[in-house]
């Protein structure tokens, strides 16, 4: 199954989070935090959105930083995405 988000949207899968320290201390799960990075895998076409004009400057593969609990998640073929809006995104990782 596919994605295909509308307007404004974009679907991203967030990078997993690290397991361990860099002195080494695996963290158990409830002290991960949530990953902030994640990979777009789906634009929507942009266009007129409640008037004014969206002009999409994401891309597929792009790698983003998006606010902690931004979005809306979804659960698709055993995968966790996440759809949000285009202004949700705070930055390209370069």
């Amino acid at each position: 199954m596919t994605i295909k988000p509308l307007g404004d949207r974009v679907v991203i899968k967030m990078v997993e989070a690290v397991e361990t320290t860099h002195s080494g201390i695996v963290l158990a799960g409830s002290a991960k935090e949530k990953p902030q990075i994640a990979e777009i895998v789906a634009v929507g076409p942009g266009g007129m959105i409640d008037g004014k004009e969206v002009k999409m400057e994401l891309a597929v593969g792009n790698k983003v930083l998006v606010s902690k609990y931004a979005g809306t998640e979804v659960k698709i073929d055993g995968v966790e995405y996440t759809i949000l809006s285009q202004s949700d995104v705070l930055a390209i990782v370069e």
